[in-house]
């Protein structure tokens, strides 16, 4: 008699069987898991933390035989996939200070927003991590095209020279001792000392000199274009002396058209309606434009000017003529431009200007008086501590937005810390009034810039 003929029997035997290899199976996966979690975990923990010796290595993972399984015997796990370590997965990493410049974030500034309808968003240039400011992308810029050129050697004992009012001079400084050239500095002695301090920490050679028009071989920018020249017979090592030339310069505006203008394209989407910036060499404006308008095409973008009283390119741009009424014979404080405000405004037409001068569309003129209270607006309600350019760009970029309609994004720059301010433009500030403590922190942004008539 078979089991078939009696099918109660056969279910159980058929049951029994299921049940027995269950437990086997149960038993032999029991086995097996740990190993695999095991191996989960540690491919895990690679791509996690590798150690900087990993890099390119191929990590073998296949015919490792590990613990006995009491069902099955040893137990070998096979993976036939090779896993390459890839370190810039895990790590990211840049070489040198130069990797630290460039692809700052886009910061959307509350109050402004608020207060004019529109979205003001800022260029945190002063978070470039050489000099903190824009003049680190000009800087290294013109270093690399001296030296694709020849004009600059590392290692050579080679001189940097250049005028400036600050900025541009402490980006050169410290890429320069970075790229193993010297530095030497010539200004006028009338900017806030802390830059010349600070520039001399940073090894560079400073002379400070009495502010003179462009036409005096005295001026700051000639003196340093004189001691270039001279380097060669004072030194007599073989090493050469380099006049950066910062204001003529293409190098200058051609870095912008490489980075800050393809950055702000990106980070905005292509989608902005205004880019408002200050103007000292001229580059920065220039060649943003030039990457916006004639590169993507943003035709319909405006481009504004933001300038210092004093200064010459409002009415440059506004009515074609370099000529201002304080600029009359007499009536200026100082040789260069009459404003407090460091870094932008100038009474002649550079190289770097001229090259985007017709791509931009509008100018606003700030007062002293308006970037002192911007300056400190932002610290009471934004918590930015600026410098003076970046102060007079806001107060453009607020005056640019109330001009078109609500929604409208407008890009401007935050150029520098209130850090290399404090002995002038800061100082300036607490002698108006402006950080009493008993002093009601102001609401209306309008009323405080004199700007009452812009309201909506």
């Amino acid at each position: 008699m078979s089991i078939s003929d009696h099918p109660r029997v056969y279910g159980t035997v058929a049951l029994t069987a299921a049940f027995a290899a269950g437990i086997l199976v149960t038993l032999g996966f029991k086995d097996c898991y740990p190993e695999l979690e095991n191996r989960y975990q540690r491919r895990r923990n690679r791509n996690l933390s590798r150690s900087n010796g990993d890099y390119g290595v191929v990590v073998p993972t296949a015919n490792r035989v590990h613990r006995e399984s009491l069902i099955f015997g040893p137990v070998r796990l096979e993976d036939h996939e090779e896993v390459t370590s890839n370190i810039n997965s895990s790590f990211d990493w840049v070489e040198g200070i130069e990797g630290c410049i460039g692809n700052t974030p886009l910061v959307m500034i509350r109050s402004l927003s608020e207060a004019t309808g529109c979205i003001i968003l800022a260029k945190a240039e002063l978070l470039n991590g050489a000099g903190g400011s824009p003049k680190d992308r000009v800087a290294l810029n013109m270093i690399q095209d001296a030296e694709e050129r020849g004009l600059l050697v590392p290692g050579r004992g080679d001189t940097i020279y250049e005028g400036t009012v600050g900025s541009t001079g402490i980006s050169l400084a410290t890429l320069a001792r970075a790229k193993g050239y010297k530095c030497h500095i010539c200004m006028p002695n009338d900017m806030a000392i802390e830059k010349s301090q600070l520039l001399h920490h940073l090894g560079a050679t400073v002379e400070r000199v009495n502010p003179a028009p462009i036409t005096s071989p005295d001026h700051f920018v000639n003196l340093a274009r004189r001691r270039a020249r001279e380097h060669e017979a004072i030194h007599a090592d073989g090493s050469v002396g380099f006049f950066a030339d910062q204001f003529e310069s293409t190098a200058n505006y051609q870095a912008h058209v490489k980075t800050t203008g393809p950055e702000i394209y990106r980070q905005t989407g292509g989608q902005l309606d205004a880019f408002v910036a200050g103007a000292g060499t001229g580059g920065t404006i220039a060649g943003v434009a030039k990457y916006l308008k004639e590169e993507k095409n943003l035709w319909e973008t405006r481009v504004v000017l933001a300038d210092p009283q004093g200064s010459g390119l409002f009415n440059k741009i506004r009515h074609g003529v370099m000529y201002s009424s304080t600029e009359r014979e007499g009536t200026r404080r100082r040789q260069q431009v009459d404003t407090m405000v460091e870094g932008i405004g100038i009474n002649r037409i550079t190289e770097n200007f001229e090259s985007g001068r017709v791509l931009i569309d509008d100018a606003v003129r700030v007062t002293d008086e308006q970037a002192c209270r911007m300056a400190r607006w932002l610290v009471e309600h934004d918590g930015i501590f600026c410098g003076s350019s970046t102060a007079v760009n806001c107060v453009a970029a607020v005056v640019t937005a109330m001009k078109l309609p609500r929604g409208s994004r407008v890009v401007t720059l935050l150029c520098d810390s209130g850090n290399r301010h404090l002995s002038k433009f800061w100082k300036h500030i607490g002698d108006m009034g402006l950080e009493n403590d008993t002093q009601a922190q102001a609401e209306d942004l309008f009323a405080e810039l004199g700007l009452e008539e812009l309201k909506r």
